[in-house]
């Protein structure tokens, strides 16, 4: 069985982390061949499987993102995830409908235009990051007190768009945000990411580190129940759930469904894991 892993164009070889999975598929019998998701000479139909990875250009092209789903819908190409699970996960309003089935997140406003300066208002004097609700890596990402001039400021800079409005969790600087990655709806593995000196954002494109770690009771237990939560008639076939303790709370920040960092070389039989996951799904197609 042929199944192809998903880049974008600026990563169309397989990423570093990818290889031990490539290396589990092969040995798992498939063949795994990467595929460069906005390459029109590319016939997905030729594929058993689309399996999405590095596709990390899809925030900046989004449209032309959700075009390419409906257009393996159409062509009956198996996604994984699946196409619909994609498209929910893609647009952060979703923490707002796991709030709703009683998910604790981190309190979350959602705003736009004009909006976004009233709803800034109204929490005047306050730390508050402010991100697009369709972002990734931090794109656009903006963090300040609200009323202040340099926050203000940032904010007329932004384009035009819709954005997610939550207050700033100093744990995240302090203790760490938790990652807990599941395959096929099992816990496999746990890092814990910390910023660099005086940053807050997590991401290694900004100096930021993971070590592996096992995850305190609280955060696996809320992963699990966030995860349960997601908007799928089946468990996910490999999922990241980022979240935080406030205050021995489990606070869920992002449900990662789409691309993923999944730490793969850290955890011994990941990719393994990931693989079995993987042809498991496709045994019950």
């Amino acid at each position: 069985m042929r199944i192809a892993l998903v880049n974008s164009a600026d990563h169309a070889e397989l990423h570093p982390h990818d290889l031990p999975l490539a290396a589990a598929l092969q040995t798992a019998g498939l063949d795994p061949v990467a595929e460069v998701w906005t390459d029109p000479s590319v016939d997905w139909s030729a594929y058993d499987a689309v399996l999405l990875r590095a596709v990390w250009d899809y925030h900046r092209r989004y449209l032309e993102f959700t075009e390419w789903l409906g257009q393996l819908d159409k062509a009956g190409v198996k996604l994984l995830n699946e196409a619909d699970l994609v498209r929910w996960n893609a647009d952060k309003r979703y923490l707002l409908e796991l709030r709703e089935r009683g998910v604790a997140i981190v309190p979350s406003q959602v705003a736009a235009g004009a909006c976004l300066r009233e709803v800034v208002g109204g929490l005047d004097g306050q730390e508050i990051v402010i991100k697009p609700t369709v972002s990734a890596t931090a794109h656009n990402t903006i963090r300040g007190i609200a009323g202040s001039p340099e926050l203000s400021g940032a904010i007329e800079d932004l384009p035009e768009d819709v954005y997610l409005v939550q207050p700033f969790q100093p744990e995240i600087q302090s203790e760490g945000e938790w990652s807990l990655i599941f395959f096929g709806g099992e816990f496999s593995h746990a890092v814990l990411k910390r910023p660099a000196a005086g940053d807050y954002r997590v991401q290694n494109d900004f100096g930021g580190t993971a070590e592996l770690l096992d995850p305190p009771a609280a955060v696996l237990d809320g992963s699990t129940a966030a995860l349960a939560a997601a908007n799928s008639r089946k468990a996910p076939v490999y999922a990241r759930v980022d979240g935080i303790l406030s205050n021995g709370r489990y606070l869920l920040m992002e449900l990662e469904l789409i691309e993923p960092y999944l730490f793969l070389p850290l955890a011994t039989d990941a990719a393994t894991r990931f693989a079995t996951a993987i042809t498991d799904r496709l045994e019950q197609a």
